[in-house]
């Protein structure tokens, strides 16, 4: 049996700047085995001291419970200093983390670019 560690990752992680606005994007599966990517990016992202940062989830195919507990972790992460949101959309993401009441914790939008709208200036 492969070593999970030697195995592809089925989620890529990546980010972009825009001004002081950091967007991570995923794209893939998120789940314990690919968790470590994103929790990665998010803590190098916060070293920099963005203003706002937003976790794109848009193109994920599934999220696993641990990855919306990262993302509970990432916005604790952010504080007061940091506007943390999410993009989401669908049955895979926005719709377990509703219904868990993610929501209420921090912004879910539904594309990037409202998540943009939102950013506080």
């Amino acid at each position: 049996m492969p070593d999970p560690a030697e195995t592809p990752s089925p989620c890529i992680v990546t980010d972009s700047w825009h001004d002081s606005v950091v967007v991570i994007r995923c794209v893939g599966d998120l789940d314990m085995l690919t968790i470590g990517a994103l929790d990665r990016q998010i803590d190098a992202a916060l070293k920099k001291k963005p203003s706002a940062m937003i976790v794109d989830l848009a193109a994920l195919d599934f999220l696993a419970s641990v990855g919306m507990g990262l993302l509970v972790d990432a916005h604790d992460k952010c504080g007061d200093t940091t506007q943390f949101m999410v993009v989401a959309d669908g049955p895979a993401t926005s719709r377990p983390m509703r219904l868990i009441g993610l929501g209420e914790l921090f912004a879910l939008h539904a594309t990037l670019e409202d998540a943009f709208d939102a950013v506080k200036r």
